[in-house]
């Protein structure tokens, strides 16, 4: 197979790169592969252990899907076992275990959506079941014996736990080792990760040269922030985007994130060159955040949705439609204190929270803003006729449509 020149695969695969260990060992892998004709084996293990996937996993999927553009072969590597244990990674407390039913289910949902991003059929898909779940407890202590206590309570994550008395179990700790050994069990070239993920790839490594096998480069991109701009992007934390949501809900949160993500919303997310958003961001931010949402969403939904999903945008903010996401809740036709009727459509969890939102003028009825928390609203009831909805907006976009039931 006749691959591109070094020179220009390393352009395009340095972009938005944090760090890649060891450097020099790509662009001798990189040269090696175009004199053989031979494609890099890329891998990127992934465990299942939530079906959803959002923009900040997207960071390493393109990547991936360049290096399958430039001819070499991905390696997905789904862990059906290690998932059963789940990466301690950043956390600061044991995960809990899933069964592998579980695991094996949103294994299904995360690969829908892993391979609207990378190409499927240049993807080759292994379950880390295959080699784990037939290791004997002679191999496992072999493996074990690799690498000392010391060296994992380096980790900055137990390095913390252990510091606060929290517990570590010992299962955690076969976790990198197991992770490391998918990389004998495919022969990867490359590993890809975000930056929490190096410890365990370069534990990979290791066992690769304790095996004497040409050990993998390491190559970690940089974790996406947010749209609250401040935390790693999450679904519990609620600063996602995630990509099978509507273009519209996609749109509204891309261009309205915060204004320091994006220049590095660009560089990771999009193909734009810097020339083509940097002055723009300097210039007019909100022209560049248009041009960021209308990309975003045109990957997923396509050109004319993303389009759309602008019109959509505006006519949201005028006051003149709803967003695909509004809440649709039936109530009973009666008077509500608006603290109760808030907490009973679930647009807060509790009256004091509704009270300090209605405080900072953050609530909305029928477009009219309300200002004390301690009014009424009722529900009508429309008889042979339906009765008007009852709109809610609480922050800038989350809306709520209420109806007698």
């Amino acid at each position: 197979m006749k691959f591109a020149e070094v020179e220009e695969q390393l352009a395009l695969l340095m972009r938005g790169v944090h760090e890649i260990v060891p450097e020099k060992e790509l662009e001798k892998k990189l040269q090696k592969s175009a004199k053989s004709g031979v494609p890099l084996r890329v891998k990127l293990g992934v465990d299942p252990t939530a079906p959803d996937v959002h923009l900040g996993h997207t960071v390493v999927m393109r990547k991936l899907r360049q290096f399958q553009d430039l001819g070499h072969t991905v390696v997905l590597i789904v862990g059906d076992y290690t998932a059963m244990i789940g990466d301690p990674s950043g956390r600061n407390k044991t995960r809990p275990r899933l069964s592998h039913e579980q695991v094996m289910e949103n294994a299904k949902e995360y690969q829908e959506q892993f391979f609207k991003v990378v190409l499927r059929e240049k993807t080759e898909i292994r379950y880390n079941g295959e080699w784990l779940a037939k290791m004997s407890f002679d191999k496992v202590s072999e493996l074990m014996s690799s690498i000392t206590v010391a060296q994992m309570l380096e980790r900055k994550d137990f390095k913390a736990r252990y510091k606060n008395q929290q517990d570590i179990s010992l299962h955690e700790f076969l976790y990198p080792l197991m992770q490391g050994y998918d990389s004998i069990a495919i022969n990867s070239d490359i590993e890809l990760g975000g930056t929490d993920q190096k410890f365990n790839v370069l534990c990979g490594r290791d066992l690769q040269e304790r095996d004497g096998l040409e050990p993998q480069v390491g190559l970690f991109m940089p974790i996406l922030l947010g749209t609250d701009g401040e935390q790693k992007m999450s679904k519990s934390l609620g600063n996602y985007v995630g990509v099978n949501e509507p273009a519209d809900v996609m749109f509204h949160k891309v261009y309205s994130i915060a204004d320091n993500l994006v220049e590095s919303w660009f560089e990771l997310l999009t193909y734009k060159s810097k020339t083509d958003f940097e002055n723009l961001i300097k210039s007019d931010i909100l022209a560049a955040k248009r041009m960021l949402a209308l990309d975003i969403v045109s990957q997923y939904h396509g050109n004319d949705a993303a389009l759309k999903a602008e019109e959509q945008e505006r006519a949201v903010h005028s006051g003149s439609a709803l967003p695909s996401d509004t809440v649709e809740v039936k109530l009973n036709a009666e008077s509500y204190g608006i603290l109760d009727f808030l907490v009973a459509i679930g647009a807060f969890a509790s009256k004091g929270e509704a009270r300090r939102m209605i405080q900072n003028g953050g609530v909305k009825i029928n477009s009219v803003q309300v200002n004390d928390p301690n009014s009424n609203i009722e529900v009508k009831d429309g008889g042979d006729v339906i009765a008007e909805p009852i709109i809610i907006q609480v922050g800038k976009r989350k809306f709520f449509k209420v109806v007698n039931g």
